[in-house]
């Protein structure tokens, strides 16, 4: 009788099914005519929701014959509602154009799809503080901080939750991809230079704090930021930018294929014509700065960048591009030469400071989607890069007669693959992403190089000198699984594997040394969404601290890669339609923190320690064209096992890290074609010593931003520093010595922050 029941339980269900009906969709962006990914899709009659992918598609499966209505929504893009019709054994297809429209906070949803790869706050940004110089790159990630202290052309220091990250240590920073961090560079590991980016282009950027997302290795310790540039050009511009201290900037970008892909030509479903973009893109800037000394900085960038499809479901990606600076820098100059007088606020001690340095980058992408909605992802890339830096921290302290400038300088060669393969499957009601990737990278150097000199022109002595050859091949694996519509697990695993080389050339008879060793670092992420207004986290997971090849290979791979371990326990809500909130509570465990001083070739072991914060990040919209936004960001970075001084006093301090931040300010946006922004930065005063003895100072800065925009140009101003404080953009407690001081003096050195300065620009589309 039992089996009977089944039997017939199967007869009627099964006619059931095969009636079932399936909706696929594709979401465009009016202004480009390519496809929008991220858009957040619901089928409202039913509950049901998803987000497109990078194809701008989206799919619904076991649809009951029937009339559906689908709600559409972006940040920075109008809603839409559209009614389809779903019929038996069929797919309906459908396609529906997106177009741009003032931000509205009512309209973002905190989300269980994807929360593991949600950026609201990044996209909400974005939209509301338009990128304005190079520097405004980087602190698109909340609770981000820099410092340039020489000159404008090098890497900018970077700080977060509680790292000084120095030029960018244990934080992975990759454009479109491509990774931007140079691993054992002749200043420093992980030396990021962002500046070969044209900030115009910049369209977008993912991050993540800590170590928790299996896709991620070497160097995101702290966290990591891709930052995406735009696919096409909304439309050709040029941009002609004049300040204050000699400074000129022009920058033009040309849309290629614009005629052809707003023609209507061509089947759009095929993606021949229409879903084509082409345009090029450059950059020249020059300033002489507000330092006593003239920078006569140049700054030239060219990028070139084409998408378009291989085929029905393949899209490919080209970008190039070219980069080169050159500068002279003041450097930092200590406290006590100003306070005596020897020198200005904006002075210099050594004035033959300076640099030059260039990179050419090739990077290919493909993203294939097959019939059964799984998505391929293949890119290549190659960086060729030059550099070389001379700088004089310590001024007379080991050469009382020549000065103790350096130079660092070498040439490199980048290349790697990112490849991954994801599928989605439904079992019951919960949904299965599951993601497995490799990745590969290899720098190979020539000629890396730390020497004495002397007016950049006389090398006095040569102190390390060789060629490094460093392999990184990872794989990892990654499963989110959306169990509920409310609850989400995230669950990774990758292994990173190091093989480095190094010829020291200093030698006569140049010799090769290696060292390999692996890690497994695993992550686990919950998410639980209790509705569209709150959203609880826990992120945990294991990543590493990767060291230069020129420490790896003296200590024979031994403990070079030392353990990090990180947990976040956030809370994303909204109270109300119009207030956003994102509050974490984070801990950080370091094994190992091994710094390799480029500047004096040498070792530095600060053993193991931790940090513990919170971070907090508030946006709101006041009105429907005023918005106020707030980052506040605590630390509390020591080192663990340490003993006190013979004073008595505490030597746990992390020298330089940050203990608070603050960045917020408020952003006009009105339909008659006026924008504005005022916005402030404060870091707090920080130890600059293990006791905390000698003291970082505080700063507090604000910046203006204005503009109007009609339909064929724009008039802007930006104003960095209103107010025209004087403050110290970055700080180290260093010892040095000064011509005819009898001893060497440890004191704060600082780079001095820029005062008032004002820019005017006009840019002209077409």
């Amino acid at each position: 009788m039992k089996h009977c029941f089944l039997f017939l339980l199967l007869l009627i269900s099964t006619p059931t099914y095969a009636h079932l009906g399936k909706l696929v969709g594709t979401v465009y962006d009016q202004a480009t005519n390519l496809p929008l990914s991220g858009v957040n899709v619901r089928l409202s009659d039913m509950g049901k929701a998803t987000l497109t992918d990078e194809s701008g598609r989206y799919r619904f499966e076991g649809l009951t014959p029937a009339s559906y209505t689908l709600e559409l929504s972006h940040v920075g893009f109008g809603a839409q509602i559209v009614t389809v019709l779903v019929q038996d054994d069929q797919t309906t297809v459908i396609e529906t154009i997106l177009s741009t429209a003032p931000v509205q906070l009512s309209e973002v949803l905190v989300s269980s799809l994807r929360a593991h790869d949600q950026q609201l706050i990044s996209s909400l940004d974005i939209k509301l503080r338009p990128i304005v110089n190079s520097q405004e790159i980087l602190r698109m990630v909340p609770g981000l901080f820099i410092g340039q202290h020489a000159g404008g052309g090098k890497a900018e220091q970077i700080f977060l939750r509680g790292f000084d990250l120095d030029h960018g240590t244990d934080i992975r920073l990759s454009i479109d991809g491509m990774p931007v961090n140079m691993v054992s560079h002749a200043h420093g590991q992980g030396y990021a230079d962002m500046h070969f980016v044209i900030p115009e282009l910049v369209e977008g950027v993912d991050f993540k704090k800590g170590p928790y997302n299996a896709e991620k290795g070497n160097l995101a310790t702290a966290g990591w930021a891709d930052f995406r540039t735009r696919t096409a050009l909304d439309r050709s511009f040029v941009k002609l930018e004049v300040g204050q201290f000699d400074t000129y900037r022009a920058v033009a970008g040309l849309d290629l294929l614009s005629m052809a892909r707003r023609s209507g030509k061509g089947d759009r479903a095929s993606g021949r014509a229409t879903n084509q973009s082409a345009y090029i893109a450059s950059e020249y800037s020059y300033s002489n700065s507000y330092f006593d000394n003239p920078q006569h900085f140049n700054r030239l960038n060219v990028l070139g960048k084409y998408h378009g499809h291989v085929g029905d479901n393949t899209n490919l990606t080209i970008t190039g591009s070219t980069f080169y600076s050159q500068w002279n820098a003041s450097g930092q100059v200590p406290d006590r030469a100003v306070e005596s007088g020897l020198i200005g606020f904006n002075g210099s001690i050594d004035p033959n400071e300076g640099g030059q340095t260039s990179r050419t980058n090739a990077n290919v992408q493909l993203i294939t989607l097959t019939p059964r909605n799984h998505v391929i992802k293949n890119q290549l890339f190659y960086s060729n890069y030059n550099f070389e830096l001379y700088s004089n921290f310590t001024f007379f302290k080991e050469d009382t007669v020549n000065g103790d400038q350096i130079r660092q300088k070498e040439r490199r060669n980048l290349f790697g693959y990112n490849g991954s393969y994801s599928t989605q499957t439904s079992v019951g009601r919960s949904n299965w992403t599951t993601t497995v990737g490799i990745q590969y990278r290899q720098d190979l150097t020539e000629g890396t190089e730390l020497s004495h000199t002397k007016n950049q022109t006389k090398t006095l002595e040569r102190k390390n000198f060789g060629n490094i050859n460093e392999l990184n091949a990872g794989a990892y694996a990654d499963e989110l699984v959306q169990v509920t519509d409310r609850f989400t697990i995230n669950a990774g695993v990758r292994v990173d594997y190091f093989r480095s080389q190094y010829i020291d050339r200093l030698l006569a008879v140049p010799q090769t040394a290696q060292a390999t060793q692996a890690i497994l670092s695993p992550k686990f992420n919950l998410y639980y969404t209790l509705n569209s207004r709150l959203q609880l986290y826990l992120n945990t997971g294991k990543g590493f601290h990767s060291n230069d090849a020129r420490v790896v290979v003296p200590r024979n791979g031994k403990e070079i890669l030392p353990a990090a371990y990180g947990s976040d326990l956030g809370v994303i809500a909204k109270p109300f339609p119009t207030l956003f909130i994102n509050v974490a509570a984070w801990y950080m465990w370091v094994a190992q923190e091994f710094v390799f001083v480029g500047d004096e070739n040498i070792l530095e072991l600060s053993g193991r320690s931790r940090r513990a914060g919170v971070d907090v990040s508030i946006r709101y919209q006041l009105t429907k064209t005023l918005y106020a936004d707030l980052d506040l960001n605590t630390a509390d970075p020591r080192s663990i096992g340490v003993e006190n001084g013979p004073s008595g006093r505490d030597q746990n301090y992390l020298p330089l890290a940050p203990r608070f931040t603050s960045v917020g300010g408020l952003s006009l946006k009105t339909p008659s074609g006026f924008s504005g922004s005022l916005r402030y930065r404060y870091m707090a005063g920080r130890p600059a010593n293990v006791d905390n003895s000698i003291v970082a100072k505080s700063y507090f800065v604000n910046d203006l931003q204005a503009s109007y925009t009609k339909q064929n140009y724009t008039l802007g101003l930006s104003v960095q520093n209103l107010f025209n404080v004087r403050w110290k953009e970055t700080q180290f407690a260093t010892e040095s010595r000064l011509r005819g001081e009898p001893h060497p003096v440890t004191d704060i050195c600082f780079t001095p922050g820029t005062p008032f300065f004002a820019r005017l620009s006009l840019t002209y589309y077409w």
